[in-house]
């Protein structure tokens, strides 16, 4: 072995020692502080020490190198022994302010940033909010993976509501949740008990109930009090049909997970979240497409003007198709999903408007099904009021990607090897491809990547929490896109 061999492995020993000894203290800060910790929105918390290595190295395509775990390790002793209360902490942000700050104390840089927040350990911003699962289809399960993952901090999965489809109705379910084709096997242990009917995901107790009438439940009787109801089924769209969940026992509000109809505001988290008022009792999180295109077009028309627009979606097949060619009321959706391209209809094009109204009227769209399971593309062809290039556009989205207040909605790429597969699992709720970004003078296309399960999953978990009031203060606080 050469020396510089010898050298490049210690260096990387001592780079995963210093990983290693990361994961305990953020666990530590998650659990008996509430503090959810990341960099530049790359969660750390259950993350292998390889994982959080990874996350430091993923730095240099944002401030152009490498950000050393010898520079994030003292800020994480650092809020442990300022005993901080609930926050999210993004170190990347965090440790880049304290440089160019000029500080030579960091405890002090600390205690300015974090204000109040010293000496609040394990102080929440809210009680915890009970959350009930009403379907548990592909979205159900992945939102139900995301809450066990939070373990309960603000929001506590308490119960899932299917009807029954076989004796081993409760097994099924489980294993459903333990392994899925797209987002691989569930990170931890899950038990069931079908005596009295739960399941038991890494120390959290779900309770199945089963009905057919979303009006005739009694959560109280499960000690589930003031609920949120999480409607996944797609069932019911309007106000009507979504209403009966309020006359359950123990229920307070409704969200679904699908575009509403009639007057229910339909919310894009990053967007128009601040339109949900405490007198809300249904509400929707739109479509993962429209959730997907609005920030970025909200990102767009701040900078240079939309005046008109197309949308085309290239969008994985979903469970309201056909394997093989068969019977559907809706046109071309009774072929083949896994063997055909399919044009059908999208609706998120005018949606865009009910969290957008600046865009009504402004945009058209269409939508190709196509023969993959998850991760779709949003092609966005927009004429622009202000003349721009492709470097100064992608420059631009790039950096609202990293420092403005849509940065847990839109994510940058400009890797020349990327592929859909490699987008599964993404948090954010739409991805830049930088790479095949066309600009000529007023005429822009914009390419957009996003897990249409797994992104907007979280986009619905970030709307639940914004319902009950438990989404953490973050730190650094962000600027407006606008002001980008």
């Amino acid at each position: 072995m050469t020396q510089q061999s010898v050298v490049a492995q210690q260096e990387w020993s001592g780079r995963e020692e210093l990983a290693e000894a990361m994961v305990p203290l953020i666990g530590r800060l998650y659990r008996h502080n509430n503090v959810v910790t990341s960099i530049y929105g790359r969660k750390l918390i259950n993350q292998s020490a390889i994982d959080i290595i990874k996350a430091h190295r993923v730095v240099r395509r944002i401030d152009g190198e490498e950000l050393p775990l010898a520079s994030t390790m003292p800020i994480l002793e650092a809020l442990e022994s300022l005993n901080v209360g609930a926050l999210s902490v993004d170190l990347g942000r965090l440790n880049k302010k304290f440089v160019e700050s000029g500080s030579a104390d960091l405890t002090e840089f600390l205690r300015g940033e974090l204000g109040e927040k010293v000496g609040q350990a394990g102080a929440a911003e809210a009680d915890p909010q009970d959350v009930v699962l009403y379907g548990f289809g592909r979205i159900g399960r992945l939102l139900a993976r995301i809450l066990i993952e939070r373990g309960g901090y603000g929001l506590n999965l308490r119960a899932i509501v299917v009807r029954k489809g076989a004796e081993n109705d409760l097994v099924k379910r489980a294993s459903l949740l333990r392994r899925d084709s797209v987002h691989g096997r569930f990170e931890g242990s899950i038990t069931v008990d079908e005596e009295n009917n739960t399941i038991q995901a890494n120390g959290t107790l779900i309770q199945v109930i089963y009905s057919n009438d979303p009006a005739s439940v009694d959560y109280t009787a499960y000690g589930i009090n003031n609920a949120i109801v999480v409607d996944n089924t797609g069932k019911w769209r309007d106000e009507a049909g979504l209403s009966q969940h309020l006359e359950a026992k123990g229920v307070s509000r409704v969200l679904l997970t699908a575009p509403g109809k009639g007057d229910l505001k339909n919310i894009v988290h990053g967007i128009n979240d601040s339109w949900i008022g405490e007198d809300d009792k249904i509400i929707t999180a739109a479509s993962c497409t429209t959730n997907a295109i609005t920030p970025v077009l909200k990102a767009l028309n701040d900078k240079f003007g939309v005046t008109h627009g197309h949308v085309e979606t290239v969008h994985s097949f979903t469970n309201d198709q056909n394997l093989i060619d068969n019977f559907h009321k809706g046109e071309r959706r009774g072929r083949s999903a896994a063997l055909n391209m399919v044009i059908t209809e999208t609706g998120a094009a005018k949606a865009v408007a009910k969290a957008l109204p600046e865009f009504a009227g402004k945009l058209t769209g269409n939508a190709i099904r196509v023969p993959t399971p998850d991760v779709s593309m949003a092609i966005l062809n927009l004429n622009l009021e202000n003349e721009t290039t492709k470097e100064e556009l992608n420059a631009y989205l790039r950096e609202t990607s990293l420092t403005s207040n849509l940065h847990k909605q839109i994510d940058f790429t400009d890797s020349p090897e990327v592929v859909s597969t490699d987008f599964v699992g993404s948090r954010r709720a739409g991805i830049v491809d930088g790479l095949a970004t066309i600009v000529s003078g007023k005429n822009a296309v914009v390419y957009v990547w996003y897990d249409n399960e797994f992104g907007y999953s979280c986009q619905v978990v970030r709307v639940i929490e914004t319902m009950a009031g438990t989404h953490p203060v973050a730190v650094p606080a962000l600027q407006q896109a606008a002001a980008v």
